[in-house]
């Protein structure tokens, strides 16, 4: 068996060689989609134009004003009344808004309260979440300011501390899930487009005319696929370190077994698309919606699993790209151990091996369909 598997992955090394394509897709594109998604994904919000109404024009107004230019989380744009300030937020010229009433610095003693208007545009919700986020701290810098010394006490003081992340820097979000869109999308384009490729081409008939089993040539052709993708994970995983400076806390032999698992079953599934398809057009259509799509939107790499309907929280299940993205975000940003990711480990394993025997199964050593 050994020597018909390594005969079929030498012919499919030398056929990836020969194909600009596929060798500008597993170079070239990690290194296009690191850069791009790493830099261009931010979830942290800043320069949110404010649209400002002082109807108090004091002192006091003035703080409060500073408080909110001086966090540059906002650039102010001054109006001259409320109905200003509504009109810039229908049409598009800001995204909240801060009214001050005239009788704000009169109130504002420890002993009464003085309150100001805030209109948020719901109608973008992740400026609208970032802008609630930002008032405690604007509230905390002009009481600093406006009463110096002064010890306000409330019901119930809360001190948060944010573990792992402490700056809650998107980028370190981002790019330990990355690593696992980066290499679903390349391990199923470039396996689907093999076998596909052996029967458009009429080679197919060639290789099955040879006494090489099914498992062998699926094993044959997934090897050299394997090897690009553990060098593509690597190279990412040094992006990771030097260019976005994530800190990596787990146990790095512990994270390439993680990857190579996850690896496998995206081959594997890429070459189950092939294999039922038997055209480069449809594999590549197919590799991209199961592929891109799932990874970038269902598994948890921008929007947590946890918060999704029932229905579609259980898919998500079946996607090996859910399982990787908590791991790899457990050993890079909490250091856990083999005890912590074993679930999620065990849960990739259970889909390599289903989607291994669908393929396997599926791989028909007839050339008719």
């Amino acid at each position: 068996m050994q020597g018909s598997v390594w005969a079929v992955a030498r012919k499919e090394v030398f056929q990836i060689v020969r194909d600009p394509f596929t060798m500008a897709v597993a170079i070239v594109m990690p290194i296009v989609m690191v850069l791009f998604f790493g830099f261009a994904i931010e979830f942290n919000m800043d320069k949110i134009p404010l649209a400002i109404y002082d109807g108090s024009k004091t002192a006091e107004s003035r703080v409060l004003i500073d408080s909110f230019i001086s966090s540059k989380y906002f650039i102010p744009k001054y109006v001259v009344s409320p109905m200003h300030a509504t009109e810039a937020l229908d049409g598009g010229r800001a995204k909240t808004a801060l009214i001050i009433k005239p009788d704000f610095a009169r109130y504002l003693i420890p002993t009464r309260q003085s309150q100001v208007q805030i209109l948020i545009d719901g109608a973008d919700n992740s400026s609208a979440a970032s802008v609630v986020g930002y008032l405690g701290g604007v509230q905390k810098l002009a009481i600093a300011k406006e009463f110096p010394g002064a010890d306000f006490k409330f019901p119930v003081e809360i001190h948060s501390r944010f573990l792992f992340n402490p700056e809650l820097n998107s980028q370190w979000f981002v790019v330990p899930g990355l690593a696992a869109v980066i290499i679903a999308i390349l391990s199923i384009l470039l396996t689907a487009l093999t076998v596909a490729r052996e029967w458009e081409n009429g080679s197919m008939e060639l290789l099955l005319g040879t006494p090489v089993r099914p498992l062998e040539i699926i094993i044959g052709k997934l090897l050299p696929y394997a090897v690009m993708g553990i060098v593509s994970i690597l190279f990412v995983f040094m992006m990771s370190k030097v260019v976005f400076q994530v800190p990596f806390r787990g146990n790095f032999l512990l994270y390439m077994f993680s990857a190579l698992i996850f690896l496998c079953t995206y081959l594997a599934q890429g070459l189950l698309i092939s294999v039922l398809t038997r055209s480069q057009q449809l594999s590549m259509q197919f590799a991209m919606l199961s592929g891109l799509l799932p990874s970038m939107l269902l598994s948890g790499f921008i929007f947590p699993t946890e918060h999704m309907p029932p229905f579609f929280y259980y898919f998500t299940m079946l996607l090996p790209a859910r399982w990787f993205i908590k791991i790899s975000r457990e050993l890079f940003l909490q250091g856990s151990g083999l005890m912590q990711i074993l679930p999620s480990l065990g849960m990739l394993c259970l889909l390599l091996l289903g989607m291994l025997t669908l393929a396997t199964r599926k791989f028909k050593k007839d050339v008719e369909p």
